[in-house]
């Protein structure tokens, strides 16, 4: 088994764990939104940064794939002109990157603060967006 491969398993893997994690945190975010005055408690805290680690770690196996692939020839002129190509190495990649960038924010707005605003709800309302737009639902489930 190459190592392409073996990234290639563990990309998809995780994305299994990446979507509970993401649904625990919307769930968590919305549940100290409206459920507990905007007071932040240690399950948000705690749902945000293993959230936002996986983001990351999903990021950082995706960019190493991109370069693999990239690097064995991929003219970007053909993957601009198909649409599954350009999903897969372009849009995929840049919001999953925004998506991450977001949920380190939040994380960081999360462990600062004693109470939740409107403005951090929003925010992971986006990231959590973000990411079910550029997450591959008919590659991992299959269709």
């Amino acid at each position: 088994m190459d190592f392409y491969k073996i990234l290639l398993s563990a990309h998809r893997g995780f994305a299994y764990v990446e979507l509970l994690l993401a649904l625990l945190f919307i769930i968590a975010l919305l549940a100290t939104m409206f459920g507990f005055s905007g007071k932040v408690n240690k399950f948000l805290k705690k749902i945000t940064l293993f959230t936002m680690i996986f983001f990351h770690v999903q990021f950082l196996i995706g960019i190493i794939m991109l370069v693999i692939n990239f690097t064995k020839g991929l003219d970007m002129g053909s993957v601009m002109k198909n649409a599954d190509l350009r999903f897969q190495y372009v849009e995929h990649p840049f919001s999953m990157l925004i998506a991450a960038v977001l949920m380190t924010i939040i994380n960081k707005k999360v462990k600062s603060n004693d109470t939740i605003s409107l403005g951090i709800v929003i925010m992971g309302l986006i990231a959590v967006g973000l990411f079910a737009f550029a997450f591959p639902w008919t590659k991992v489930f299959g269709a």
